[in-house]
Parts: structure tokens; C-alpha cells; sequence
């Protein structure tokens, strides 16, 4: 197979001739990275800003001691969080694939399809993440090794927010699906709901008037549960009116049909498997820096990824454009055009996320100081890691990339394979050497984490280019 840069140069005629369908169908290559990537940054800057309401409560409703364990527990509630896209988050990779090849060969009875049985496993992943998370809250918070008063405030926390996980699963599955469509304003309009829904809540239930408030850290959680509530009602009506691209709510759609949900599960299984894995090389990390001889290092860590996302989040919005023109290209049966939107989403989140680094080492201070305000101790930590976290941007917009189009083509099984090796060696082996023979600090941590980074976007690049990812079967 010709490589794909080569393939773009000789078919420039033949890419003139691609035209997309939907809301995509007559716009450049420009605007529709542009059309598809504003209202999911939009969307990750509401969500940046839940993240902060939820630091800052907590961040309040206590000092001294007792504020650095409730800062602890959110930071372990932020890593479990993220264990809900093991599952909700396969099955929205599985169903963005489908539908956006759907989109692009204009079949919209199997788009529909693809939506309609993306719920059902959207809440079907939903109950398997609460039934796991519920009977294994115990023992994740021994393994962390948080001290006896974070580990009292973590379960608090998480026990009530594992109830969101069917609902946020059916909400993921359908966005996913809206997003393939070339609809990203749609979703956006839902987190709205969901964001607003959590901050206010979550506000009134920790400082409202009794009897409403005084819930402490489990009314930031019912905040959370009541948020994902309230968008998924809103994605769920929404799309009843059948305005989104051609996708909407039918008897054909929702019936249970084991074919298609086959193929959607043959997509996101591997993608479940590698966040699964990745989900536990972090727990890791997240022991090792638990258990360091450091107060307040979970806390601080936790900030530092908080302040980072100001970088990644534009990167995957960007990103979602990148997987959704590359499965709707490939399913027009346009490679080179696949290829030539990925670059071009590659060359934007590499510029961006770059120069957001530098506003991290310029303004570090200034920005820990917003997360954790009076807190000494944890600008003292967290402000170091950002010098670290600039360092990184580059690779960290290259893995964003190329990694979610490979996996919007299709190309689940490619990613997974490639991601493990690095992050076993480094966040792993290399972790535990120092943690147990070497002894390492904080920022020796970051250091650890990016570098693995900068491996695995060597790697991404020359699978990118070899191109075999164009060959995914969906």
C-alpha cells in the first residue's frame, strides 16, 4: 500500500471530489475541524469549570489537616471517575466508529441502529462500573494507601457517585453517536445541563441553609449523580425530535439487534481492555504518590492535572473532530482525505497545546493559587509539576491525536497493542524501581510519566504513517 502522505499528493483530484453528508456536507476541510472541534471545547471548558466548583468546595469546607485529607479523597475520586470510561467509554468509541462510517456512506437506517443499540450498552456498561465500584471501594482505598481520615471521606464520596455510572453511560453512547454525525453542538447543549445541574447543586447541598446543606463531600457527589440526571434527559429529548443529522429515536433503532451490537463491542472491547490496563498503571501511580513521604502529595498532584487540562482539554476536543472525519472519510472511501484531516487536527493541537504550555510555566503560581487558595503547602507541591507538564505538550497533543482518530477509524486493537509496552516500562517498572530502591520525589514522578509520553508519540507517529490503521474493519 503507498503510503498515505504519497496517496494525497496523487489523488488531489480525486480529494476535491469527497463530499461529506449532513451538517458536514459542503464545508472545507478547515471548517469542519472547526465546526466539529468548537462545542466540545466549549463543553470541556464547562467541565474544567465543574472540576474547579467541586476543588473549591472542597477546598472550603475545611482547614489545616482535615482540608488535606478531603483534598486527597477528591483526588482518588477524580482517578475513579475515570474508571467509568473503561466500559461507557468503549461502548461511545464503538458506536462513534460505527455511526460515522454509517454517516459516511449514507446509511442512515444503520446510523440509527447504531444509536438505539449503543444505549442499551451504554447502560448496560453504566450498572457493570456501579456494581464494581460498589463492592470494590474497600479494597481500592487499602491498595492506595490513603491515610484512615481521606479514606473515611473517599468512600463517602464514592459510594454516591457510582450511581451515575448507567446514566452517564446512556448519555455517552448518544453523544457518541451525535458527535459521529458531524452534530457536536448538540452534546454540548446536554453537558450544559449537566454542568450547570452539578455546580449549583453541589453548592447548595455542602454551604446551602439547613436542611439543605451540610452534606459535606457526599453532597458534592449528589451533585455530580443529579447533573448526569438531568443531560441525559436532555440528550434523550432532544434527539426525539429527529433534528440531529437524521438520527433519532425508532422501534427499528431500539430494538435489541445482536449484530449490531457485535459490532460495536468488537470496536470498544480492545479500548476497554486498554483503559482497563491504563486504569490500573495509573491506581499504581497513584499508590506510589499516595505513599510518598510527603504531605498533601495526592492533593497536589491532583491540582497540577487539574491547572494541566486548561491544555488537554482543547486537544481532545480537537481530537473528536480528527476520529469523527476520519471514520466519515474512510466510510465516503476516501483514505487520503482521512488522512489529510487527521494531520491537519494533528498540526492545531500540537501549536495549541504548546503554547498553553508556556502560560503553565509563566503563570504557575497564579493558577495553583485559584485551585487551592491560602494553601502553602500545595503551591509548593503542585507549582514545579507544571514546568514539567509544559515539557510534555508536544507529544501529549501527538498521542491525543493520532491515537483517538486511529480509534475513530476503527483501529482499537492497533492502539491497545501499542500503548501498553511504554506505560507498563515506565509507569510501572520504572515507578516501582525508584519507589522502592532509588527513591523518588514528586516532580521525579512527572518526569517518569513524561517520558512515556514522548515514547509513545515516537511510536504513534510511525504507525500513523505506515497508514495500516486506514484498514480497520467496522
Amino acid at each position: 500500500m503507498a503510503k498515505p502522505g504519497l496517496s494525497i499528493e496523487a489523488s488531489s483530484r480525486a480529494v476535491g471530489e469527497v463530499e461529506l453528508a449532513g451538517k458536514l456536507g459542503g464545508l472545507s476541510l478547515t471548517r469542519q475541524v472547526v465546526t466539529l472541534a468548537v462545542w466540545p471545547l466549549l463543553e470541556n471548558v464547562l467541565a474544567f469549570f465543574v472540576g474547579l466548583t467541586d476543588l473549591l468546595i472542597s477546598g472550603r469546607m475545611a482547614e489545616g489537616a482535615h482540608r488535606v485529607a478531603i483534598l486527597d479523597a477528591m483526588g482518588l475520586g477524580g482517578y475513579v471517575g475515570w474508571f467509568f470510561n473503561i466500559l461507557q467509554g468503549a461502548v461511545a468509541t464503538g458506536v462513534m466508529a460505527l455511526v460515522a462510517r454509517a454517516t459516511g456512506a449514507r446509511d442512515e437506517p444503520l446510523a440509527n441502529r447504531g444509536l438505539g443499540q449503543g444505549l442499551w450498552l451504554g447502560v448496560l456498561a453504566g450498572i457493570g462500573s456501579l456494581t464494581i465500584l460498589q463492592l470494590g471501594i474497600p479494597l481500592l482505598i487499602r491498595q492506595i494507601g490513603l491515610s484512615p481520615e481521606a479514606g473515611v471521606q473517599a468512600e463517602k464520596f464514592l459510594r454516591v457517585l457510582a450511581w451515575s455510572g448507567p446514566i452517564s453511560g446512556a448519555m455517552f453512547a448518544i453523544n457518541a453517536a451525535l458527535r459521529a454525525t458531524g452534530d457536536t453542538r448538540t452534546p454540548f447543549l446536554a453537558m450544559v445541563i449537566v454542568n450547570a445541574v452539578n455546580m449549583l447543586v453541589s453548592w447548595m447541598l455542602v454551604f446551602g441553609p439547613a436542611p439543605i446543606g451540610g452534606h459535606g463531600i457526599e453532597g458534592i457527589a449528589t451533585g455530580t449523580v443529579t447533573g448526569w440526571i438531568c443531560g441525559f434527559l436532555t440528550s434523550f429529548l432532544m434527539l426525539g425530535h429527529g433534528r440531529s443529522a437524521g438520527l433519532k429515536w425508532s422501534r427499528f433503532g431500539l430494538t435489541p439487534h445482536w449484530e449490531t451490537m457485535k459490532r460495536i463491542i468488537r470496536i470498544g472491547a480492545p479500548q476497554s481492555l486498554e483503559i482497563l490496563v491504563m486504569w490500573l498503571i495509573h491506581a499504581y501511580g497513584i499508590h506510589v504518590i499516595a505513599n510518598l513521604a510527603i504531605e498533601g502529595a495526592l492533593g497536589a498532584h491532583m491540582l497540577a492535572i487539574r491547572v494541566e487540562s486548561m491544555s488537554f482539554m482543547p486537544g481532545f476536543a480537537i481530537a473528536t473532530a480528527a476520529a469523527a472525519l476520519a471514520g466519515q472519510y474512510l466510510g465516503a472511501g476516501s483514505k487520503p482525505m482521512a488522512v489529510k484531516a487527521v494531520r491537519l487536527c494533528w498540526m492545531g493541537a500540537v501549536g495549541l497545546m504548546t503554547f498553553i504550555g508556556l502560560i503553565f510555566v509563566i503563570f504557575r503560581s497564579q493558577l495553583i493559587g485559584i485551585m487551592a487558595p491560602g494553601s502553602e503547602l500545595h503551591m509548593h507541591l503542585a507549582a514545579p509539576l507544571l514546568i514539567v507538564s509544559a515539557c510534555g505538550q508536544p507529544f501529549f497533543a501527538t498521542c491525543i491525536i493520532l491515537k483517538t482518530s486511529m480509534r475513530g477509524a476503527g483501529a482499537t486493537t492497533t492502539v491497545m497493542r501499542w500503548s501498553f509496552g511504554s506505560m507498563f516500562f515506565f509507569r510501572v517498572g520504572v515507578l516501582w524501581w525508584f519507589f522502592h530502591h532509588g527513591g523518588i520525589s514528586l516532580i521525579g514522578v512527572w518526569v517518569v510519566l513524561g517520558l512515556d509520553l514522548f515514547v509513545q508519540a515516537i511510536a504513534f507517529t510511525w504507525l500513523h504513517f505506515r497508514g495500516k490503521w486506514l484498514d480497520a474493519k467496522v
